[in-house]
C-alpha cells in the first residue's frame, strides 16, 4: 500500500512539473510568434481547397498486406547497421504491465486499420513514431494530423516525416491526459490523418495489486 501511495504520489509530481513545461513552452512559443508578425508583411490568405472525398478514406492496403494474417510489428525493436547491439534497457514491472495490456488491445483491434504501441517517452516535446509503419501507411510530406482519444476528445498535432514523430500539438495531448513516462498507447489510424489513441496506464499495475 505504502508503495503505492508512493508512487501516486511521484507521478502527480511528474504531471505537475510536465504542465510547469508545457506553460513555458507555450510563452516561449507566443513570444516568437509576436516577433515574427512584427517583422513579416501580412500575406493575403488563398481559398480553402475543396475537401476531397477521398481524405476520409481509410489508407489503402494491397492485396498482399491485406491477406497477411498477423498485424505486423511496429514496436521500436529494429536492429540498425552492424555494428554491436543495443543492450536492452531493463523494463520496469509497472511499465512492463502497461505495455503488455497495450498488445493484447492490439491483437483485439485486428487488421482492419493499421496500429502500432507506443510506451511514452519521458520527454513531452514530440514522439516518434516507428518508422516502418510511416513508411507503409503515413505520406512523405508533413501535415496536421488529428489525435482522438478515449474521451472522444480531438487534439490537432503536426506530422514530421523526415523524423516520423508527432511535434506541434503533441505535448498538449499528452498534459491534457495526464501522461507520463512507462503509461503506454496504441494508435489506430482510422482515416489518412486521423488516429484513435488508447491508453494504458502504468500506475494500474498496482491498483490491481500485483
Amino acid at each position: 500500500m505504502a508503495e503505492a501511495n508512493s508512487y501516486e504520489e511521484q507521478r502527480r509530481r511528474q504531471v505537475e512539473e510536465n504542465k510547469r513545461k508545457l506553460e513555458e513552452l507555450r510563452l516561449h512559443h507566443l513570444s516568437a510568434a509576436v516577433r515574427e508578425a512584427a517583422v513579416k508583411p501580412r500575406l493575403k490568405r488563398k481559398a480553402p481547397k475543396p475537401r476531397d472525398a477521398a481524405d476520409d478514406a481509410p489508407p489503402r492496403r494491397s492485396g498482399r498486406i491485406a491477406t497477411l494474417p498477423e498485424q505486423p510489428d511496429y514496436r521500436d525493436n529494429v536492429k540498425l547497421g552492424t555494428g554491436k547491439p543495443r543492450q536492452q534497457k531493463e523494463v520496469k514491472p509497472d511499465h512492463a504491465y502497461a505495455i503488455a495490456k497495450a498488445e493484447e488491445l492490439q491483437d483485439e483491434l485486428g487488421s482492419d486499420y493499421p496500429t502500432f504501441v507506443k510506451p511514452m517517452p519521458q520527454s513531452l516535446t514530440s514522439l516518434h513514431i516507428p518508422a516502418q509503419f510511416s513508411m507503409e501507411h503515413l505520406p512523405d510530406n508533413g501535415m496536421r494530423m488529428v489525435l482522438v482519444d478515449e474521451e472522444e476528445e480531438e487534439f490537432k498535432v503536426s506530422y514530421r516525416p523526415h523524423s516520423s514523430s508527432l511535434v506541434a500539438g503533441w505535448s498538449e495531448f499528452a498534459i491534457d491526459n495526464e501522461l507520463v513516462e512507462g503509461d503506454c498507447l496504441v494508435f489506430q489510424l482510422i482515416k489518412r490523418a486521423l488516429f484513435k489513441v488508447y491508453i494504458f496506464r502504468a500506475s494500474s499495475y498496482y491498483e490491481n495489486e500485483h
